[in-house]
């Protein structure tokens, strides 16, 4: 035997593998919980693991868990209580002691804080003590969802805490460029845009079904409105209950489908008794119920993305919001989707009221509104998340 040689073998060049990294998430929610934190974590998350990273979750122990056979990945599981109101949700509380012993066990490369209650705080604290590099999320407005639950007046202490926990993170990630200027301008520090996924394999208008459509009242071709999201008053459901009211005025024959529960659902479906009241949805039945309306009417104030757009948009509806957060970034007013001005609420109640008067204009705003989100895979945002996070870790 020989070996041969020859100036002609080509040698093909394998792209470079990307780094392996051991990442700890700390959250206070995460499913079966349902919220828009929630979910988003769980599809990062689930993304991050099929990119081949280490994943570490640290989260408050729900009332049901499944047995230590069931856990897909390394999960640390620490103490709870619910909160009041959403007796469904958990705070953590404080672990910063167990934070620390299992930390220095193993150390991860990043550590990644989703929320910023007790649980959250004990993570920054035992991050901070062990050197390791931090980065927190942006995601809801808390101050701002002080004035519907009767405490304005904690406004300023919870921004001021807020800023105080991110400013101590290397940097924190926000979903809008709009949300990253109202941070800077309030003294938040190192603040980046990474805005959210949304899954356009999952919500898309394949899933329309005439089926569950029929279990809703809705015969073939007629309209179906639809609003998704929790049944809570920071929702700003005063809103909702006057859009229905005013729509169905002007078109008897349009269909109200709300998805979501939640304090205020009582309430609402006293208010509301022309409206089918389809109760929480998740997975592929959740995208079901999207793709088997027509348009969609979200009048909430307070989200920092809104999840809900996007999942509508990428489902085939005509959205229409308010002109802010994700709704801001993602539509055109009169091309994919109708805005208002934030708080503007005759101008909202003027775009539902064309929506049921005229019947070719949702179809037009569906289609040019599902293209404009296609490029929002998940891939694309952890691609982002692993940039910073190369970064932190390089400093």
């Amino acid at each position: 035997m020989h070996e041969t040689t020859s100036p002609d073998l080509l040698i093909q060049q394998l792209p470079p593998q990307r780094h392996s990294l051991r990442l700890a998430v700390v959250t206070e929610t995460y499913p079966p919980e349902i919220n828009g934190v929630a979910l988003t974590l769980a599809c990062l998350v689930h993304t991050l693991r099929e990119r081949g990273h280490a994943i570490q979750l640290i989260r408050p122990r729900q009332p049901v868990e499944g047995s230590p056979a069931q856990a897909v990945f390394d999960q640390v599981l620490t103490r709870g209580i619910p909160i009041p109101r959403y007796p469904n949700l958990r705070l953590g509380l404080p672990s910063k002691r167990l934070l620390v012993s299992t930390w220095m066990q193993q150390r991860p490369d990043v550590v990644h804080i989703a929320t910023e209650g007790p649980l959250g705080w004990s993570a920054l604290r035992a991050a901070r003590k062990l050197r390791l590099p931090v980065s927190t999320d942006f995601r809801t407005h808390f101050e701002s969802y002080s004035q519907h639950y009767g405490v304005g007046w904690l406004r300023k202490p919870i921004e001021s805490y807020l800023r105080k926990f991110h400013n101590q993170a290397d940097c924190t990630l926000t979903p809008t460029e709009s949300l990253q200027q109202s941070l800077v301008r309030a003294r938040f520090e190192r603040v980046h845009v990474v805005s959210r996924g949304v899954d356009t394999h999952r919500f898309h208008p394949s899933h329309r079904s005439q089926a569950l459509r029929h279990t809703w009242g809705a015969a073939p071709g007629q309209p179906v409105a639809l609003c998704v999201g929790r049944l809570a008053p920071e929702k700003n459901l005063s809103l909702l209950i006057r859009t229905v009211q005013m729509t169905h005025a002007t078109n008897q024959h349009l269909k109200w489908v709300i998805v979501g529960d939640g304090p205020a659902r009582k309430d609402l479906q006293a208010a509301l008794p022309q409206a089918h009241f389809a109760g929480s949805r998740s997975g592929n039945d959740l995208a079901a119920h999207y793709a088997s309306a027509d348009w969609f009417a979200f009048p909430s104030l307070t989200e920092t993305f809104g999840n809900v757009v996007p999942e509508a948009m990428a489902s085939g509806l005509a959205v229409l919001a308010y002109d802010r957060a994700a709704a801001a970034e993602l539509i055109r007013h009169e091309q994919t989707g109708l805005l208002a001005p934030p708080g503007d609420e005759a101008q909202f109640l003027a775009c539902a009221h064309r929506l049921a008067a005229e019947p070719d204009l949702a179809p037009r705003l569906a289609a040019a509104g599902q293209s404009a989100v296609q490029h929002m895979g998940w891939e694309a945002i952890a691609d982002q998340m692993e940039a910073i996070w190369s970064n932190l870790m390089a400093t």
